[in-house]
């Protein structure tokens, strides 16, 4: 097992596939797996605390972090402010960023994920992040289980 005492993910693109769906009433819609759901369990039961930090501010989120039991929802967070919500958690935890292991997939993951100690981007991740120094690129797209992916690897499962 790796020296993870913390475990932070984005949504779009990670958490589901990056689509939207619009109703006519205009309803929005996103998919989520339930692997991913199981990995916010399997990181609980091996005592690694976890987070959502997300540019989006929805109630889907919150329902969705609510049922996975997140230790730690930030919504709405842009230029800068992922990395700053991260550093400010590792500080009431007491950690570090070398002990954060951050899932993203677009250039606003950008920051977080050059910071932290263990970064992970999807299959279907931008071209950007896929570049990111000593990022692990998982094999399975966003929204396809791609946290459960990674956290077994953190996990050594």
């Amino acid at each position: 097992m790796s020296n993870i005492q913390l475990f932070l993910t984005d949504v779009d693109g990670v958490l589901t596939d990056g689509s939207m769906y619009y109703t006519e009433s205009g309803d929005e819609f996103k998919r989520f797996h339930t692997y991913d759901g199981m990995a916010f369990e399997l990181l609980r039961n091996a005592g690694i605390k976890t987070g959502i930090i997300t540019s989006e501010n929805t109630q889907i989120v919150a329902r969705r972090a609510a049922k996975m039991k997140a230790d730690y929802l930030y919504q709405g967070k842009r230029d800068g402010g992922k990395l700053a919500v991260a550093e400010q958690i590792c500080a009431e935890m007491g950690i570090t960023l070398a002990e954060v292991a951050y899932v993203g997939d677009d250039i606003n993951c950008l920051e977080l994920l050059k910071a932290v100690g263990m970064p992970a981007c999807p299959a279907n991740a931008q071209a950007a992040v896929k570049k990111v120094p000593n990022i692990t690129l998982l094999k399975t797209k966003g929204g396809e289980g791609a946290v459960r992916e990674f956290v077994e690897q953190i996990l050594g499962q």
